[in-house]
């Protein structure tokens, strides 16, 4: 599912590729989700990892507690860690978190304890959007930052950063282009 942000109210739908819909060919293990009132900017060039210009989308989470979220479901989350995803040259930032109500999430409070008490997620969910696309024909997508996730406060300053790309969007102060902002 996607959040269809070129549509009036941006609804929930199902992601297509080529006018078909979009199937993965192997599972997601874990919820991902989206941030609301966050925005990669495709304006701004990001130094940090490698002069990547956002993706034009809300920022992404992938939540890796042990429940599964239904469609639609918002979670109350604690923010972990970041990924820097680059996806054909795009900044498709990957915030790596936990559901509040999660029975580990007293535990894990920072990126170096996901390892601890999820072992092989972080790997994983790298490998995941590492090679989701190539069976599409398109190459593997890269990460920046040394290919290491950041740490919780990192992750902070990404949604802090995001989130004030959003204001200026919807105070018009940067052109809304094929976004809908209705």
């Amino acid at each position: 599912m996607e959040v269809a942000t070129d549509e009036p109210f941006t609804p929930i739908k199902q992601d297509t590729n080529k006018g078909k819909l979009h199937y993965y060919s192997y599972n997601i293990n874990w919820n991902y989700g989206l941030l609301p009132q966050t925005w990669e900017d495709p304006s701004f060039a990001n130094n940090e990892v490698d002069g990547a210009f956002g993706d034009n989308d809300l920022v992404d989470v992938v939540e890796i507690g042990e429940r599964r979220g239904e469609i639609g479901e918002i979670l109350k989350i604690k923010p972990l860690g970041a990924l820097a995803m680059i996806d054909e040259g795009e900044l498709d930032w990957k915030i790596v978190a936990i559901s509040l109500d999660d029975p580990k999430a007293t535990l894990v409070n920072d990126i170096d304890y996901v390892e601890k008490h999820f072992p092989g997620t972080l790997t994983a969910i790298r490998d995941w959007f590492k090679d989701y696309k190539i069976l599409d024909g398109k190459p593997a997508n890269k990460f920046g930052l040394g290919n290491k996730a950041a740490n919780k406060d990192y992750a902070l300053k990404v949604i802090k950063e995001t989130n004030e790309s959003w204001l200026k969007l919807v105070k018009r102060s940067i052109p809304a282009n094929d976004l809908s902002l209705v």
